[in-house]
Order: C-alpha cells, then sequence, then structure tokens
C-alpha cells in the first residue's frame, strides 16, 4: 500500500489524494460503527432511531449513553458496543494517521540515507 523506504518520496499530489482516501475509508467505517450502534438501541431497546442516534453517536465518541437502558438485552448491547466503540475509534485514527507517519518516517530514511 505505501512506497518501500528505497522508493522515492510520493509527490504531493499523489499523497494528498492518499490522505482523502484515507479520511474516506475512516468516515466510512465510522459510518458502519454507527449504524450498528443505532440498530442495536433500537431493536433491543425499542428507542426511536433520532434517539439511537444520539446514544450510539455518545458511545462511539466516548461519552457515554444518555437514556438509561432497560432490557438485560440492551445493557449487554450497550457493554459490548463500547468495548466495540473504543477500539474502532483507535483504528480509525490510526487510519487517518498511517500516511503522515509513514510520510514522516519515509522522508527521515531518505535523509538518513543522504546523509551517509
Amino acid at each position: 500500500m505505501f512506497e518501500p523506504h528505497h522508493a522515492p518520496l510520493l509527490p504531493r499530489e499523489e499523497f494528498l489524494a492518499r490522505l482523502w482516501r484515507h479520511a474516506f475509508l475512516g468516515l466510512a467505517m465510522l459510518g458502519v460503527c454507527l449504524g450498528a450502534g443505532m440498530a442495536g438501541y433500537h431493536f433491543l431497546e425499542h428507542q426511536r432511531w433520532i434517539d439511537a442516534f444520539a446514544n450510539a453517536a455518545m458511545i462511539l465518541s466516548g461519552m457515554g449513553p444518555l437514556d438509561p437502558l432497560r432490557t438485560t438485552a440492551g445493557k449487554i448491547f450497550a457493554g459490548t458496543y463500547a468495548i466495540f466503540s473504543g477500539v474502532a475509534f483507535l483504528t480509525t485514527v490510526g487510519l487517518f494517521l498511517a500516511p503522515i507517519v509513514h510520510r514522516f518516517l519515509h522522508k527521515f530514511h531518505l535523509q538518513d540515507r543522504a546523509d551517509r
């Protein structure tokens, strides 16, 4: 996916295109995660879609649910979704930062090779 260490640095336009691709993938991933959370709250806790959206978004962002949970299935779902959301958030941050970190390390490696 990324250029090897012996290849030249990616041109700026291609790097920006890579950033946009990674941003789109990260946002798509968050959208799927948000949709799964909304479905869980809607079907297990019988919340209206707008309330399910608010609760799923709050958990996905790390803030916690807004409404109290009433069913056992809803409580198990909310706990599982909270753990999943933490992993999804960290994965998305990694996806966003990967091209930037790679470019920095690649540039550093090229400069190190030029100094020899």
